[in-house]
């Protein structure tokens, strides 16, 4: 288990990260997976999904919740924050990323 934490979480997205998992996962083998994939409108889109360990893959935890990160991913990664919203103005998660040079509107891609 990786002894930094690449990638922070607020308490609520943490409570809606584990109904998540207790609602689609029970028995499962799937880890939270923290990532990014090219696309979007601005270049790299962030990656938050259950999925199974590679080999490549680090492990981390976070308020009891198992999370994996491809080590090539934590350079754009490394001290964001992910939080949940449910209001009216904004619901679901938010990425707040120091690493990121400019954000779309949506707030699901960034660049760097």
């Amino acid at each position: 288990m990786q002894t930094e934490i690449p990638v922070k979480f607020t308490d609520t997205s943490i409570i809606e990260i584990r109904r998540l998992f207790e609602s689609r996962l029970a028995g499962s083998e799937k880890l939270l997976r923290v990532g990014v994939k090219g696309g979007g409108c601005s270049g790299l889109s962030y990656l938050l999904e259950m999925d199974e360990k590679t080999e490549r893959d680090e492990i981390f935890e976070v308020g009891g919740i198992p999370c994996i990160i491809d080590p090539a991913h934590s350079m754009y990664l490394f001290g964001m924050e992910i939080d949940w919203k449910n209001g009216l103005d904004a619901r679901g998660f938010i990425f707040n990323n120091p690493n990121a040079s400019a954000t779309c509107g949506c707030g699901s891609s960034f660049a760097v």
